[in-house]
Order: C-alpha cells, then sequence, then structure tokens
C-alpha cells in the first residue's frame, strides 16, 4: 500500500551514498560529518530505501548528540521511517526513542522542545504519543511564545487521531482557557483555529463573545474567523445575519488579505444590494492599490463573476474598474476592457468614451513599450462602444482617423474597418469622414489598410466635389506616370530595329534605394546602352504610400486602386455635366491603369503581376471603355449593398448572443414587489433587511432547491465495481476548473466487518492526487463517502485507476477489489468561445502543434456533418450562416473554443461531397499544447462516424 509523504527534499541521483559510509560517519565524533550523513539517509530514504541496520546506530550514537541541527535531523529521519509492521502493530524498537522524545519536550533550550512538538503533529501512533502527552500539555503555559503555538498544534493533532478524544478528553477546555488569556497572534491562531477543527461550538461561542474586537485581531485569527463563518452559515443559513455584521466589520481591516477573503465570503453569503456593493467597492480598491500583476488579474476574475450575477450593482462602478487601465501588462487592460464593454448603458456611455479617448492619446507618446498592441485594443473597445451607440461615433471617429498610418499595422486595420462601418451607419458623418480620409490618405503606409480605405472612397465619394478631390487625391499619391523611364536611345534603337525580345535602357548602377519617407529613387552613376532592367523614376514627394507599394510589387494593391478610379470616373459620368471633364477624368484613369499593367509586365520588378490582378485591371478598362446600364448598376450599388447585407448579417448573430443570455431573465411579470418600508424591522440594519428579503426570494423562487442538478448527479455517477463483489463502490464525478472531485461511495456486501479499507487511486495524464484517503473500517452491509482531490494542470484526456483494499477478519491476506477505470473527458473543459477572423487566422498561424483527421462518416449531407462536429466536440463556428448556404457540394467552415486553462482549441473542417454521395476531406485541429490537439483529433474520430 502507498505510504503518505510529510517531507519532500530534492535528490541527487548522480552520486547516491552507500549505507556503510553513513554509519561510519554517524559513529565518529565529527559534528558536520554527522549532519551530512544524516541528510543522506533521510534522502536514500525518501527515495525508497529502507535502511534498516542504521537505526541501532541512530539510536547509540545520534540520540545523545546535544546539537541542535542533529536533533532536528533526527526528528526528521524518525517522521519518514516505518514505526509500523505489516499488521499496522508498533514496532517494539520504537520504545527506545519514546524517551529521548520525553526529554526533548522538557529540555531547557526552547528550540529542542519546539521541533520536538512539530515533530508530534505529524506523529500517527498512538503508543507512541499516549506516554508524551503530560509533557505536552506543560508546554502550553511554558512561558516563550515559539514553545506555546507548537503545543497547541500538537494538542489539535494529537485530538484529532482517530481515538485522540480518549487521550485529551479535555483538549477543548483546556485550548479554549489558553486562548482566553493568550497573547500572542499566531498562538491565538492555533488556538482558535484547533477549537473551529475539534470543538466547533466552542469556537462560535468565544467568536460570538468577542466579537466587538474581532477588528483589533491580527491578520491569522482573522482569516480563520472568516473560514468558521462560511463553514456555519453553509450548514445553518438561519445564523447568517450575525456574522455578516462581522464581515462587514472586517471590511477595513488592514491586511489586504482579510480584505479579499471578506469580499469573498460577503458575495458567497449574501445577495443583497448592499452587501454585494461593500464586495465590489472593496475589490475595486484592491484593483488600484495593488501593484501584483497577479493579485490584479485575480480581483478582475471575481469582478468579472459579480459582473455575470450582479449586473446592475457593477454598472455603477465602471469607472472604477477602468482605474485599473493604468496599468501595463497588456492582459490587465484586455481583461478590464472585456469586462468595461458589457457594463456599458446610455447613461455611462459618455465618460466612458472620454477616457478610453484619453488614453488612445496617451499611447502616441513613446514612453511606454508596446504602446500600438494597447492601441489596438483602446481602437476595437471604441469601435464596440461606437456601434452600441451610434450618438459617441462623431466624438472619437476623427480622433481615430488621425491613427490610420500607425506603424503598427493591426491597429490601422482596426481603425480604417471602424471608419468603413461608421461611415455606412452614420450617414450624417459620411462628408466629415470622406474630407478627413482625403486629407489623411497620404499618411497611410500599409497595403491593406490602403486598399480598405480605397473601398471606401469609391463607394462615398457621391458629390462633384468629392469625387473629384478623391481622382486628384489618388493621382498625387501615384506620382508622375509612367512608374519607369526608358532612355532616348533605347527608344530609338527600339524604333528602328523593332526587336521585341530586349530594349536599350538607361541603366542605375545600383538597385532603387528607398528613402525616409518610403519612396523609391535610383541613382545612376554611368549611363550605358545595354540589354538590362529598366529604371524606375522616383515620384515626387507627396507620392509615397501608393506608388512606394506598387513599386514594391502589391499589384492586388494596384488593382483595388484600378476599380476605385472606374467607380470615381461612373460616378462623374452621374454627377459632371461637363462631358469633357469626364473625358478627360478617363484618359487618365485609363493611362494610370496602363501603367501598372505595364509596370507588372516589366522586368523593373523581381515578380510579374499576378493573373488575378491583371484580369481585374484590364476588366476596369474595358468597363470604361464602354459602360452599359446593368454593368453600371452592378459597381455602383450592388458592392455597397453587399456591405449592408454584411453588416446585417453581423449585427443579427450579436443580437441572437444577447437574446441567448438574456433568456435567463432576472425580472418575471408576476414577481413580488418587496416594499422594505412594510416589511417588519425587528430592530435589522438596512443590510440584514435586505439579505432576509432576498433570501425569502430565493425561497419562494426555489433558488436553494436545487432539482435540475440532483438529475444531472445521477447521469454522472460512475460504476466503479460489479453487482457480485464483496465491496460495491460508485463515484460522482465533478470537473471544476483545476480541480476534479471523487465522491465515491463504498457499500460493504457482506455479514463481516471489513478492517483498514482503503481507497487506493492512481492517474495517468496531466492529473496529480492532491492527498491519499485514509483508512476506514466498514461493518456488515453499511456504507461510507469516501472524497479524493484531484489537481488538474492541462487540458488532455486523462484516466484515473485504482483498487480497493481491505481486511478481513477470517482472511490472512489483504484482499484487492480492483475498481473500472475513471475517463476524465476533454469537453468537460471545453467551452465554445468567440473570436475575430482576424485573431483566429493570427493564432493559426502562430501555434505549432496540429492534428489532422480524415473525414470518414456515413453523414452524406455537408452542413448536417458541420452541425454534428460542432454538437460533439462542444465547439462554436465563426464562420457566418451566409456563407454556409447554398450548394456547390463543398464546405468550408471554421471552429473556435476556449479551454478552463485560457488555452485557444481552432478547428477548421474541410469538406467535399464526392460523385458517389459520400463526404471526404480534413478536419484540422491546432493548438498551442500538443495535449489538447491529439485530445480533441481522437474525439473528432470517435464522434465523426454517425449522425446520433
Amino acid at each position: 500500500m502507498e505510504k503518505s509523504c510529510t517531507l519532500l527534499i530534492h535528490f541527487d541521483k548522480g552520486s547516491p551514498a552507500i549505507a556503510n559510509e553513513i554509519k561510519e560517519a554517524l559513529e565518529g565524533n565529527d559534528v558536520p560529518a554527522k549532519i551530512d550523513a544524516m541528510k543522506k539517509a533521510i534522502m536514500l530514504l525518501l527515495n525508497g530505501e529502507t535502511l534498516p541496520q542504521l537505526f541501532i546506530t541512530i539510536v547509540r550514537y545520534v540520540l545523545p548528540s546535544e546539537d541542535h541541527t542533529v536533533q532536528k535531523l533526527l526528528l526528521l529521519y524518525l517522521e519518514i521511517i516505518e514505526k509500523t509492521d505489516a499488521k499496522g502493530k508498533v514496532l517494539p524498537e520504537m520504545i527506545l526513542i519514546c524517551q529521548n522524545l520525553r526529554n526533548n519536550l522538557i529540555h531547557p533550550n526552547e528550540y529542542i522542545r519546539g521541533v520536538t512538538l512539530r515533530f508530534l503533529c505529524r506523529l500517527n501512533e498512538t503508543e507512541i504519543i499516549e506516554p508524551l502527552i503530560p509533557s505536552v500539555l506543560q508546554n502550553l503555559e511554558h512561558r516563550h511564545l515559539f514553545i506555546r503555538r507548537n503545543a497547541i498544534l500538537a494538542v489539535m493533532s494529537i485530538y484529532k487521531l482517530p481515538q485522540g478524544d480518549q487521550l485529551l478528553v479535555d483538549a477543548p477546555e483546556m485550548i479554549e482557557k489558553a486562548l482566553s488569556t493568550e497573547q500572542d497572534p499566531s498562538a491565538k491562531r492555533n488556538a482558535f483555529l484547533m477549537l473551529f477543527t475539534c470543538a466547533q461550538d466552542r469556537a462560535i461561542n468565544y467568536l460570538l463573545t468577542h466579537v466587538d474586537r474581532v477588528s483589533e485581531w491580527g491578520e491569522l485569527l482573522q482569516m480563520v474567523v472568516l473560514e468558521l463563518i462560511r463553514k456555519v452559515c453553509r450548514t445553518n443559513r438561519g445564523e447568517k445575519s450575525k456574522y455578516i455584521k462581522i464581515i462587514i466589520s472586517l471590511l477595513n481591516a488592514q491586511s489586504t488579505a482579510v480584505i479579499y477573503e471578506c469580499a469573498g465570503t460577503l458575495v458567497s453569503l449574501s445577495s443583497a444590494p448592499t452587501a454585494i456593493k461593500a464586495a465590489a467597492n472593496t475589490y475595486c480598491q484592491l484593483l488600484v492599490s495593488q501593484s501584483d500583476n497577479n493579485v490584479k488579474l485575480i480581483v478582475l476574475d471575481r469582478l468579472n463573476e459579480l459582473k455575470s450575477s450582479h449586473i446592475d450593482i457593477m454598472v455603477d462602478l465602471i469607472m472604477d474598474v477602468l482605474r485599473a487601465l493604468s496599468s501595463p501588462n497588456h492582459d490587465i487592460q484586455r481583461k478590464t476592457l472585456d469586462i468595461v464593454l458589457e457594463l456599458i448603458t446610455p447613461r455611462n456611455i459618455n465618460e466612458v468614451v472620454l477616457l478610453l479617448k484619453k488614453e488612445v492619446v496617451k499611447t502616441q507618446t513613446g514612453e511606454l513599450e508596446k504602446n500600438g498592441e494597447y492601441r489596438q485594443m483602446l481602437i476595437q473597445a471604441i469601435h464596440s462602444c461606437a456601434i452600441k451607440f451610434p450618438e459617441v461615433a462623431s466624438t472619437v471617429v476623427h480622433l481615430l482617423m488621425d491613427f490610420l498610418g500607425d506603424t503598427n499595422v493591426a491597429s490601422a486595420i482596426d481603425v480604417v474597418v471602424f471608419v468603413r462601418e461608421i461611415i455606412e451607419t452614420n450617414p450624417k458623418l459620411r462628408v466629415s469622414i470622406i474630407t478627413r480620409l482625403l486629407d489623411t490618405f497620404y499618411q497611410i503606409r500599409a497595403a491593406r489598410v490602403c486598399s480598405c480605405a480605397l473601398w471606401i472612397i469609391g463607394e462615398y465619394c457621391l458629390s462633384l466635389s468629392e469625387v473629384e478631390s478623391a481622382i486628384t487625391t489618388i493621382k498625387q499619391c501615384l506620382g508622375d506616370l509612367p512608374f519607369y523611364s526608358v532612355s532616348e536611345e533605347g527608344e530609338a534603337t527600339d524604333a528602328s530595329n523593332k526587336t521585341p525580345q530586349a530594349n536599350s535602357v538607361t541603366v542605375s548602377s545600383r538597385r532603387p534605394a528607398v528613402l525616409a519617407d518610403g519612396t523609391y529613387a535610383t541613382q545612376s552613376a554611368v549611363s550605358e546602352t545595354a540589354f538590362s532592367p529598366l529604371t524606375i523614376v522616383q515620384g515626387s514627394l507627396a507620392s509615397g504610400n501608393l506608388r512606394s507599394l506598387l513599386l514594391s510589387g502589391d499589384f492586388f494593391l494596384g488593382a483595388v486602386v484600378s476599380c476605385t478610379l472606374a467607380k470615381l470616373v461612373l460616378r462623374l459620368e452621374e454627377v459632371q455635366p461637363s462631358k469633357v471633364e469626364v473625358n478627360k477624368a478617363t484618359t487618365q484613369a485609363l493611362l494610370i491603369m496602363v501603367s501598372i499593367l505595364q509596370l507588372g509586365q516589366s522586368h523593373v520588378l523581381p515578380h510579374p503581376i499576378d493573373n488575378d490582378s491583371c484580369e481585374r485591371i484590364v476588366l476596369c478598362m474595358r468597363l470604361l471603355c464602354n459602360t452599359g446600364d446593368e454593368i453600371r448598376k452592378i459597381w455602383l450599388q450592388s458592392c455597397r449593398q453587399s456591405f449592408v447585407k454584411m453588416l446585417s448579417e453581423k449585427l443579427l448573430r450579436e443580437t441572437e448572443e444577447l437574446k441567448a443570455k438574456a433568456q435567463v431573465s432576472h425580472a418575471q411579470p408576476d414577481d413580488l414587489i418587496d416594499f422594505y418600508h412594510l416589511k417588519s424591522r425587528k430592530g435589522m440594519s438596512q443590510l440584514e433587511l435586505e439579505d432576509e428579503v432576498q433570501d425569502d426570494l430565493k425561497h419562494a423562487t426555489g433558488e436553494f432547491v436545487k432539482d435540475a442538478d440532483d438529475v444531472n448527479k445521477l447521469n454522472r455517477i460512475l460504476q466503479l465495481t460489479g453487482f457480485s463483489d464483496p465491496v460495491y463502490a460508485e463515484a460522482y464525478v465533478t470537473v471544476h476548473h483545476y480541480d476534479i472531485v471523487l465522491d465515491v461511495t463504498v457499500i460493504n456486501r457482506t455479514k463481516e466487518t471489513l478492517q483498514n479499507l482503503c481507497l487506493e487511486l492512481a492517474t495517468m495524464g496531466d492529473l496529480k492526487l492532491v492527498e491519499r484517503p485514509q483508512n476506514y473500517t466498514l461493518a456488515p452491509e453499511s456504507s461510507k463517502q469516501i472524497k479524493a482531490n484531484i489537481k488538474v494542470s492541462s487540458t488532455e484526456t486523462g484516466v484515473i485507476f485504482g483498487n480497493i483494499v481491505y481486511e478481513a477478519s477470517n482472511v490472512l491476506e489483504r484482499t484487492v477489489v480492483v475498481l473500472n477505470d475513471i475517463h476524465i473527458d476533454i469537453m468537460d473543459y471545453i467551452s465554445p468561445a468567440v473570436c475575430t477572423d482576424t485573431a483566429f487566422r493570427t493564432m493559426w498561424a502562430e501555434f505549432e502543434w496540429e492534428n489532422k483527421v480524415a473525414i470518414n462518416t456515413v453523414i452524406q449531407d455537408e452542413k448536417e456533418f458541420l452541425n454534428h462536429i460542432i454538437k460533439s466536440i462542444n465547439m462554436k463556428c465563426l464562420t457566418a450562416q451566409s456563407a454556409l448556404d447554398g450548394e456547390c457540394g463543398f464546405l468550408a467552415a471554421n471552429l473556435y473554443a476556449k479551454s478552463a486553462f485560457g488555452e485557444d482549441a481552432l478547428v477548421n473542417l474541410s469538406v467535399e461531397k464526392q460523385a458517389d454521395g459520400k463526404l471526404s476531406g480534413y478536419i484540422r485541429i491546432r493548438s498551442k499544447t500538443q495535449g489538447i490537439a491529439l485530445s480533441l483529433g481522437d474525439k473528432i474520430t470517435l464522434k465523426q462516424k454517425g449522425g446520433k
């Protein structure tokens, strides 16, 4: 049977000690050598060695030593050696150490007494402890506080032994007496803990007697008081009101740990608005006062929990929560913004947006690192605010447009996407946004931002002045045409020889250089006539962005420029009465398109233009040369209609999610309305009154009785043994974040008493057993509830296996009943989550673990298969429903989920319908850790076969 371990020491297996060497060192008179030998012996014992020959040597040569270090190591040695035989009886040689322990307990040195008392706390053999009890009790009144502290703990440990109440019958009385006279905070805490653990009624009586002085007690004692209050109120809710006063008084304690525990206790015990508000205020104070980032994150988690259950109270504290943005840590800032965005109401939106604007302005200073990432978070938050409350858009959109040229591309993309959505949803802002966009367009340096900005210009420039300004701006940003030059001599040679294979050109002696403003330039040291690459022409200083991006080989941007110019010319035809001006603009647009095509097909750049971009530009040229009404309608109206449809679908999805969250109604039409001033107060404070009302309401609505939980509990019971086994066992498994609790019911089905019955468990995977369950004695046909706690460290499928071992009176050997394995499902840790497409793509590129699962199913419909997979692996489909509509025989979708440990799980499903009606394709899973990718893959492989 596996032994429990009370001591853990690092052991270096590189140079193991030899028992004979240890024995020789212990027999010598050299104290340092003796200390070293004792340490080696202890480490060998902790790592499975027995060393039986050392015991007598230690009794003879180590016991008499007066050295304190040697005595401390002796106690550690005695703590870990086996003190009982196979039948559980104390070994006869252990009597030799009893006299030594008694001498230590009356030793004149306080340290020796104290460490010996600490040793007794970890001793379970009553035969050894019984003769030492008088000496232990004498130390309760010792003058030195170190001894009194440990004496109280020793008394508590002895009293908690199976026959401890017989060894120390009046221990609670003695400890209560010691508590009333004790002055040392640590000793008082130990004494109160002993009463709390072993005589709860006495602890409650002492607390209520000294209730006025609780706020003056030490931090350690106050923490135990809070633990006692939680335990008492869970078992007896009727007495809750008297303890809530104590908690409220402790909210003003000096210790931040006590204040934090007070707030948590208050939330768990009471639903009264006054109590919840006091707890929330406490959390907000801790959020600002504490400098440790881990503390801030924990407090934000508590506030997030409060938000989900008491959102009306949290709304009033939104500005206090926002003060956490002063922390430079991005995780804290992100979590703060996530909480705040769900607390925004029409009353506080202006304050919140004003503060967010100030934070955005602060990021422009280069004092803090990673300002770009923080600015991106703020822009996304402002975007959410503006979508929920369109009236604030006008106050922020122009400020954010200053960041279109941000060096942080992700931040600039967020800004331009925000502008694109606002210009559609707020028609009043269209003119001012277009004017500002045309003024700041030259500052944009990122191709993706340029593309989106050009689309906005092409769709929303409606008046004559706007269209003309847009065409002028684009021309300025493209610079002088053409994009590369041919020498006069080359042109003449080309004209006379008509040689299409090569051109005679002016060659630069160096490759194009990038100037400080981002434009390209060339330096011609020598001009010569040769068959060689052409020369890029430097544009004007104002032609920074579009020209430099095109000359870097971004021809997709060139296609976007062409489309934008085509739209602007088509619109100019509608608003410009002069045909001359229209023709002039058309020819200029055609010249630009031809120049882009020439650049793409020349050898100036290392890569030629791609076919898609080339076809797109050619299409624009044909459109301008021959325009029909149907084509005009498609270009000028259909694009915007598609965008409007996309926005409406996005709004519909968000509305459905809000409706789903709001399904749990906080107030029904026929709810009881409680009038506080009509309720009998009976001398109660406002908090007690509110708390009583909330409890009445919970009783009336049945919130204290969780019938649904009982039904779920029955579904989660696992049978561990067979019905024919002498011992029947079943377990109820509760998974809660990092903890798994096994509630095992063991039934003795025999007519005999089973002794030393023990539940032995082992784990596989990232599971760790917290403590080994103790031994029990089971009467005939009786049952016992055994709890086992297991810690989980990652999202991975784990297995718990074990057996039940017991002794019967008529059987000489121990009987072992092997248990069925308990499989911990990965689905217990995974919950559906939402992220943006950009975030999904970024994570997909970054995550290194991929599991590729081939599709093998009897389902023949793509959408049905997708829904089956979503249901099987508990994930959220990020692909919009509109993108999945239609019948094309192919379907691709992205799924996303988050684990309880904050890990991301990404799934891409690509399925194709074959000619025979069967589905084929792959499901790819990506994650940062190997465990989640493998476990999800196994789950999909198991579940994908059928549709049930």
